[in-house]
This record gives C-alpha cells, structure tokens and sequence, in this order.
C-alpha cells in the first residue's frame, strides 16, 4: 500500500531540514518476511529526496552492518549523523511516527539532542552502563512521539544507550512478552536485563530520571 504524504506536511518537513548542518546517513535494514518494507522504503526515499544531506543504504537482516550495529529486529532504521548514534526504529514510522524520524535527522546532523544543558550533562554523566530503551508505540498515538524522542536523544548523548521505537503492532511477540497494553510503553534494560518499565508521555526530566534509577537499581557489575 502506497504511503500518501500531504502537501503541507511535506512543507513543514522541507523547512526543519533547512536546519541540517552535516550529512546523516540511514541504513534500512530488511528481512525476506517483511510486511511494511515497501512503505518503510518509500518513506525514506521521500526524505531523502527532500535534502541532499541525506543517504539511505538498504541492507539486508545478514548484512555485516547489522551485526556491527546490533540490530536484532527487522526491519530497522538506523539514523547516523555527525556520529554514528545508537537512534532505532522498528517497523514503519507512520502516522505520529513519521515526525519522529524528522526530528531525529535534525538532532542527528547537528550533533545536538534538544536537551536542556543540565539534562544533557547527567546523562553523559551519570549513565556508565549499557542501557537499552524499548519504547513501544503506535501510529494512531499522539503522545507516543514525545516517549521516543526522549529515548533517542538520550541515545544522542551517551553511546552508552541503546533507544528503540518500536511499533508495537508489527512486533506484537515483542508487545506481549512486556505487556503492553497501552502504549506508549518503556522497558529500560541495563547490560541486557530489564529493570524498570513505566507508561505514558513524560517530561524529558522524568524520563532521564527514571532511566537513570533502573542503572541504580540494576544488579551490580
């Protein structure tokens, strides 16, 4: 099914990347049992064709990328830009989703999270394990966009973090094996173990605080 993307909406994207500074590159990878690939694929070349800054690269689930990258779900879109940044999404970034990624290739090519600078200091600061941030969302939920966004940037500031959209529809297995029943949800894991998982859209300050207290509540190294 073709994707279709308003005029207006289209407007809005070209004047955020009016903001971009560096050049991002997007690896998509996809697997052979993949049901959303074509939109997915459509919808990046849509943003590639916006701005010469940006590259796409199709991979595949075997590729080398994928192992060098930690990508254990398919399909995925990886977003790099002025560093290579843990910045996931799992499935089909429609409805909501698709600001999502915008924003994202915005912070990705400055090299600047919108994060206050004290947020931005503690999480360089205080996040010294590895930390996985699953948030999982839908396309029809409004107050989705600002859970990942939250997640991501903190994956902007610490290549300690690993955060992941992920479209809970798509990956329904995923979805039960954490509950969700209402999204959007966050499972935060420390060196592969979850520790906390919480529900709702909250501020940038709650949400880097509760990250940062699963690390204190994680099992000692």
């Amino acid at each position: 099914m073709s994707i279709r993307v308003s005029e207006e909406v289209i407007e809005y994207v070209k004047k955020k990347f009016r903001e971009l500074k560096d050049r991002v590159n997007i690896y998509f990878f996809e697997s052979e049992e993949c049901k959303s690939c074509d939109q997915i694929a459509e919808i990046l070349d849509l943003l590639k064709g916006l701005s010469p800054k940006i590259t796409v690269r199709r991979l595949s689930s075997d590729s080398p990328e994928a192992k060098r990258f930690s990508i254990d779900l398919f399909p995925a879109i990886l977003i790099h830009g002025r560093e290579e940044y843990n910045v996931r999404y799992f499935g089909a970034p429609l409805g909501y989703e698709f600001g999502v990624i915008v924003e994202d290739i915005v912070d990705a090519s400055r090299g600047e999270p919108k994060l206050r600078a004290d947020l931005l200091e503690k999480v360089r600061r205080e996040v010294d394990r590895k930390v996985r941030i699953m948030v999982f969302v839908t396309p029809t939920c409004p107050y989705c966009p600002r859970a990942v966004r939250a997640a991501h940037k903190m994956a902007m500031a610490n290549r300690n973090i690993y955060s992941d959209g992920i479209e809970a529809l798509e990956f329904r297995d995923l979805a039960e094996k954490y509950d969700v029943f209402a999204v959007p949800k966050t499972v935060v894991h420390v060196d592969d173990e979850p520790v906390v998982e919480f529900e709702g859209a909250l501020p940038d300050t709650v949400f880097i605080e509760r990250v940062i207290d699963a690390i204190k509540l994680a099992r000692p190294r």
